[in-house]
């Protein structure tokens, strides 16, 4: 009897392996199908074609550590779409949302030309945490006047997908964007089959994470981007701890200088001070030539 070979599926929120399956000309109708489902909640019409902007190549292969895997298309329209996917929390995310959005706007014209052919530029973010204040898994952000909100213009659209906001049990009885986003974030294959029946397009991207799954050479690729983003982020909650502890220590010296002062204002001897305030002697008569100069 010949044994069945189990291989355990690779992530879809590395942004390689979302780039391999939502990237490349080949599923272009796979993505087209996503997008779809994403503007069709934000009350807009569906896309009939969509044209990739940096489709996915052997290029895009991880071995350049600090490239950004994200997928750029337009529509037929002239639209701009850009969407990251974001296994771990880079920080700042609402800056670096405007920051490429900026980018891609300010990059559609040359200098001199006429800003009336600027056209609308979406971004989509899939994030694997969660960042904005309320339980929405999506959310999408336009410029909006604040006490009649009427638009600016229409030309500003940023969708937040947060993966962590995802009911665990809720396998939909509809189609629509949930049924993505929880593919995704790695429902149980058995659940796959309910999916692929609301979201028929949904199992070419199945199909595709599967193959990819089975290809040692793109497995040793995955490997080597999951090592990196580990790290990026490991290397980002470390700063932003030694910025916590370098914020709390700053806290406490201002705290034992403010009461140095209030000592030396009272006549209180430079050794009793310096055993109260923690502080060396040499601080605490510095700090009593500064008082002395005001």
């Amino acid at each position: 009897m010949i044994g069945v070979i189990i291989v355990e599926l690779l992530d879809a929120r590395n942004d390689f392996i979302f780039k391999k399956i939502f990237g490349s000309e080949n599923n272009k109708d796979v993505l087209l199908a996503f997008l779809n489902s994403t503007f069709m909640e934000a009350g807009e019409p569906p896309l009939t074609e969509i044209v990739l902007m940096n489709p996915y190549t052997d290029k895009d292969a991880p071995a350049d550590k600090q490239s950004i895997l994200d997928i750029k298309a337009k529509t037929a329209e002239g639209k701009r779409i850009n969407i990251e996917m974001q296994l771990f929390n880079p920080y700042n995310m609402e800056k670096r949302t405007l920051f490429y959005w900026s980018e891609m706007y300010y990059h559609q014209i040359q200098k001199g030309d006429d800003y009336s052919q600027l056209k609308k530029c979406v971004t989509i973010n899939i994030l694997n945490y969660s960042c904005l204040p309320n339980d929405r898994h999506h959310n999408v952000f336009h410029l909006r006047e604040d006490h009649t909100g009427i638009q600016l213009n229409n030309d500003l659209e940023i969708h937040v997908m947060e993966l962590t906001k995802l009911e665990e049990q809720a396998v939909p009885l509809t189609g629509g964007l949930i049924n993505w986003l929880l593919f995704l974030k790695g429902v149980e294959q058995p659940n796959w089959e309910v999916l692929t029946m609301n979201e028929p397009m949904l199992k070419k991207a199945m199909d595709t994470l599967e193959f990819l799954s089975q290809d040692a050479a793109t497995r040793m690729e995955y490997d080597a981007r999951m090592k990196y983003l580990r790290d990026e982020a490991s290397r980002m909650n470390g700063a932003k701890a030694e910025g916590r502890a370098e914020g709390r220590a700053e806290g406490e010296r201002n705290k034992a200088e403010a009461m140095v002062r209030e000592l030396l204002a009272l006549g209180v001897e430079t050794s009793i001070i310096v055993r109260a305030s923690g502080l060396s002697e040499q601080e605490v008569l510095s700090l009593k030539t500064q008082m002395g100069r005001h």
